[in-house]
């Protein structure tokens, strides 16, 4: 006699008809990339200090239809030294995902930390080639923790609920 431990993960059981959660890179894309090096060829020179650079980071999502959505990663990165620009890159990555089978409640962490996971060392790579093209070492970034975005962004948007409603 069989059993229904045999039977795949996710596949139908009796009580309905359960479908296999599944997370899949349909296209990924540069939506835009931007490099800027102001005071080049002054700005190559070599200096005795490491420039400053600071770096932004943002995670946008958009529903395509009810099991697709448009993921973008938004990656800034300006260096100076003193007061002088030195470059200054911008990317938006994208990424289309289809999204399905897992609960409701699990869909805005998919969105904002594994899907910016899953696009981000190939946003990283672009920002690299993109600073070494433009003449200075490549900008290796460091790896993001998507998850501590995400909590600080609710985080964020709870308190500014409450200040609404005060």
């Amino acid at each position: 006699m069989a059993s229904n431990d045999d039977a795949p993960i996710g596949a139908a059981n009796g009580n309905g008809n359960a479908e296999q959660p599944s997370l899949n890179v349909l296209a990924q894309y540069v939506k835009d990339l931007s490099f800027e090096s102001p005071g080049a060829p002054n700005s190559l020179r070599g200096r005795d200090k490491a420039p400053g650079i600071a770096i932004n980071v943002n995670v946008n999502a958009n529903p395509l239809s009810d099991k697709q959505f448009d993921v973008n990663l938004t990656l800034n990165a300006k260096a100076s030294f003193d007061q002088e620009v030195l470059f200054n890159v911008e990317l938006v990555y994208g990424g289309v995902f289809s999204i399905s089978g897992f609960p409701q409640e699990h869909m805005l962490p998919i969105l904002f930390i594994e899907c910016p996971r899953l696009l981000f060392p190939f946003a990283r790579q672009i920002i690299a080639e993109a600073t070494r093209n433009g003449g200075f070492p490549p900008l290796m970034l460091d790896p993001i923790d998507f998850a501590q975005m995400f909590q600080q962004k609710l985080a964020e948007d709870q308190a500014a609920a409450k200040v609404k409603v005060s």
